[in-house]
């Protein structure tokens, strides 16, 4: 399946207007639920539900549901900067924890 067909299946964030990753205290990135992120948000909240965190696992399935955009991440590094994110969180790097900021 390609990205848009994954992305249809999980959940919707309409009741979300951001979401932050979070290194300890440290907010390392926020993903707005507008243009151009909301299929980021809803995959990163979609992890978050089923993993509690962004950890490896986390991380992998997360690459499989980007599918064509994560082949085009890794030819191009700094175009998909919410998947670039994952790389190292796939393998292996400390989890992101994950605070929700409601609509």
């Amino acid at each position: 399946m390609n990205f848009a067909e994954q992305l249809a299946q999980l959940p919707t964030v309409d009741h979300l207007a951001a979401l932050e990753l979070l290194h300890g205290e440290e907010v390392v990135a926020r993903i707005e639920n507008k243009p151009g992120q909301a299929g980021s948000l809803r995959v990163y909240h979609a992890l978050f539900q089923e993993f509690g965190a962004i950890s490896d696992i986390a991380a992998q399935k997360a690459l499989r549901i980007y599918a064509e955009h994560t082949t085009d991440a890794e030819a191009n590094p700094g175009k998909h900067p919410n998947i670039d994110r994952l790389f190292p969180l796939a393998a292996g790097a400390t989890p992101l924890a994950v605070r929700l900021i409601a609509a």
